[in-house]
């Protein structure tokens, strides 16, 4: 644990907050049902139990079998923890005299709730409280002026105990009063909204206020899963010294290596680019064949065809793709961009290349890519983002990316990426002596120089192959060549 944190029991929550919550400190958490309030707050009491501190979970809405009905869907049991069930039931107990000490005597007989935490408090000394919810002792409170004096005096108190404490708030409640905000030490929002784009909901986390010290603003995507809260920070990478170049990544095809150059650096960024069929993930994945013989391990995420797909098609050209899956040297995987934050399969790759050592990561194609960046802000900002941390970390990137025309109209991408590659590769279609023909020429190569040829590709049998310089022509990449006189 960070000094003066106390983390969270989330561990992507405690990368947002530098460490985790203040300690002895107070936190507004504050959303809509359903924005999973209760999963955090109820993980971080845990979380504190399993470490032998005493916890108190103090419930005003839901009863405590409720409560733990819903959070045994995760294999969690409440047992651990103290809990204090404030939902109406009946006639409440009159509150002892010795709770005069915390609030004013012509408080205490309208206080019932307030000095029941205040009892259970002094009673069973927990080191972390969460009120669920401040909103409902709002709504018992006569007058603003009242609530906001007990509020006030129970965090007084709970201070002086050494308590760190979670306040769980409606959005209504904390914009109808902004004096929340003044008195917490912490404010962090949960939100859940459904995207107009994609019909999807779209979960986030996003820090209001940390008193004292720095934090990672912005939205960070939340998803609730099978274990609870899980937390994907948005980090805007910090400029590392490159670590490009230390070694040269081949295609295994000898004629596209010498185009080349002799191959690709480490740790650079490649972008292959051409129309539907033409043969980019061929491509791509003898990339990845070739780097798994040079000895590193790779990460293939295919946005569009599934695992089946890209196997059958390397069994084919006797590409040993399914051996190099089954040895876990090449992690394949089929991933739909419609259920996926960039965010998250950020952390997917950091997870891939910190944890697994991998030092390859193949995305095929960026037009999948660019549907899972709709509605999560610039996509040439989150390629940047991917680009800037695989090159930080020595990392070769291979980026796959689909042009819409088959001939004519020559671009190199569409999406506005192609400043961000090291190297790029493009495919064609031309129409030559009544056949249709690929051609393949590397438009760009940053650290070193290539063979500004075009050469025509073919996919046969035994994969891709590669032919001399097609001479005697111009006009190759319009897809309507015409021979020089």
């Amino acid at each position: 644990m960070t000094e003066g944190r106390i983390s969270t029991g989330t561990p992507g929550l405690d990368t947002v907050l530098g460490g985790g919550f203040l300690v002895h400190s107070s936190t507004l958490l504050v959303g809509k049902a359903g924005t999973g309030k209760t999963i955090l707050s109820l993980g971080w009491l845990l979380d504190g139990a399993e470490a032998g501190e005493a916890c108190l979970y103090v419930s005003l809405v839901e009863p405590a079998e409720v409560v733990a009905h819903h959070v045994a869907g995760f294999g969690w049991s409440l047992d651990p923890i103290r809990i204090l069930d404030l939902v109406p039931r009946g006639t409440p107990p009159e509150p002892e005299l010795d709770e005069y000490h915390v609030f004013p005597p012509e408080d205490v007989e309208k206080a019932g709730e307030w000095v029941a935490i205040v009892r259970a408090v002094a009673e069973h000394k927990p080191g972390r409280v969460v009120i669920d919810s401040v909103t409902h002792l709002a709504s018992l409170a006569t007058d603003p002026y009242q609530f906001r004096k007990r509020l006030l005096l129970l965090l007084r108190f709970l201070d002086e105990r050494g308590c760190t404490a979670l306040l769980l708030a409606d959005p209504g409640l904390a914009s109808a009063e902004p004096f929340f905000e003044i008195v917490v030490d912490s404010v962090i929002r949960l939100s859940r909204e459904v995207t107009t784009g994609r019909v999807i909901t779209v979960r986030a986390v996003e820090v209001e206020k940390l008193r004292g010290s720095a934090f990672l603003s912005g939205r960070h995507p939340v998803r609730i899963g099978a274990r609870g809260l899980e937390v994907f920070p948005h980090i805007t990478e910090s400029p590392e010294p490159d670590a490009i170049g230390t070694s040269t990544l081949g295609t295994g095809i000898t004629a596209l290596d010498e185009l080349l150059g002799g191959g690709v650096e480490s740790g650079t960024a490649t972008l292959i680019s051409g129309p539907a069929g033409v043969g980019k993930s061929t491509l791509a994945m003898n990339f990845a064949t070739a780097g798994i013989a040079a000895g590193m391990g790779a990460l293939y995420l295919s946005f569009e065809e599934s695992v089946a797909s890209h196997l059958m098609r390397a069994s084919g050209f006797g590409n040993p793709v399914a051996a190099e899956v089954e040895q876990g040297r090449l992690d394949l995987r089929h991933i739909n961009p419609m259920q996926l934050y960039p965010d998250e399969l950020l952390a997917l790759i950091r997870d891939a290349v910190e944890r697994e050592g991998r030092s390859l990561v193949l995305l095929d194609s960026m037009r999948g890519y660019a549907l899972a960046m709709e509605q999560f802000g610039n996509l040439t900002a989150h390629i940047h983002n991917l680009v800037a941390y695989c090159r930080g970390k020595g990392v070769s990137c291979i980026l796959v990316n689909e042009v819409e025309y088959i001939t004519g109209n020559l671009r190199l991408s569409e999406l506005g990426i192609s400043y961000i590659a090291d190297n790029a590769l493009l495919l064609r279609y031309a129409e030559l002596d009544g056949r249709v023909v690929r051609v393949v020429t590397c438009l760009k190569k940053r650290l070193s120089a290539s063979r500004p040829d075009l050469c025509e590709l073919i996919i046969g049998a035994e994969g891709i192959e590669v032919g001399p310089r097609l001479e005697g022509m111009t006009g190759l990449l319009t897809g309507s060549p015409s021979r020089i006189e």
